[in-house]
C-alpha cells in the first residue's frame, strides 16, 4: 500500500497542541497596520482555533500529526 501523503499547504498554515486542537496564525496581521485599532492588532497575535466542525477536513489534509 503507498503512504498517505500531507497536504503542504494545509501542513504550513496549521499546527497541532498538546491536547490535539489545531491552531492557525490569524489573517490581516501584517501590513496596512495604521489604520487598523491597537485592540484588533493585539488580538490578532492570539493563535485562532479550528472550530469543530472543520476538524474532520483538517484531519484529512493532516493524517501525519
Amino acid at each position: 500500500m503507498p503512504k498517505i501523503k500531507t497536504n503542504r499547504s494545509a501542513a504550513k498554515r496549521f499546527r497541532t497542541t498538546g491536547t490535539g486542537k489545531f491552531v492557525y496564525e490569524r489573517a490581516f496581521g501584517s501590513h496596512i497596520l495604521t489604520t487598523k485599532s491597537r485592540k484588533r492588532k493585539r488580538s490578532l497575535r492570539k493563535k485562532g482555533i479550528i472550530d469543530k466542525t472543520n476538524i474532520k477536513a483538517v484531519k484529512l489534509l493532516l493524517p501525519n500529526g
